[in-house]
């Protein structure tokens, strides 16, 4: 069940970004049952000891980003992103998500996350 500030968050975003954040929030339950979704810095973000995943929006896509990206294998070549730690997926329309290549992601993610 998703607490109230969840719900609002979801309430806020377009039909189009709606779309998105489901299939990532059903990827991240199935791939991730373990990290929990929570509200960090007004953004949909999934925790285990840490930040693990963090959804961020803009008006022409949404942003799905890896606290330890920058340590992952990408042998997708979706992540982008030059700082130190964290990489990212632009993600523009729901049929552009490649959940093969972000499972893979996520599962890099929790065994950075339970170092």
């Amino acid at each position: 069940m998703t607490d109230t500030s969840i719900d609002d968050y979801l309430r806020t975003l377009s039909p189009e970004h709606q779309e998105i954040v489901a299939v990532l929030r059903d990827l991240m339950a199935e791939s991730a049952p373990e990290a929990r979704e929570v509200i960090s810095s007004g953004s949909l973000a999934w925790r285990g000891n840490r930040i693990v995943a963090i959804i961020s929006r803009s008006k022409t896509h949404l942003t799905f980003a890896f606290s330890r990206g920058a340590e992952f294998i990408d042998g997708h070549g979706l992540l982008e992103g030059v700082g130190k730690t964290t990489r990212h997926v632009k993600i523009r329309r729901r049929e552009a998500v490649r959940p093969e290549a972000l499972r893979e992601y996520v599962e890099q993610a929790l065994t950075l996350d339970r170092s």
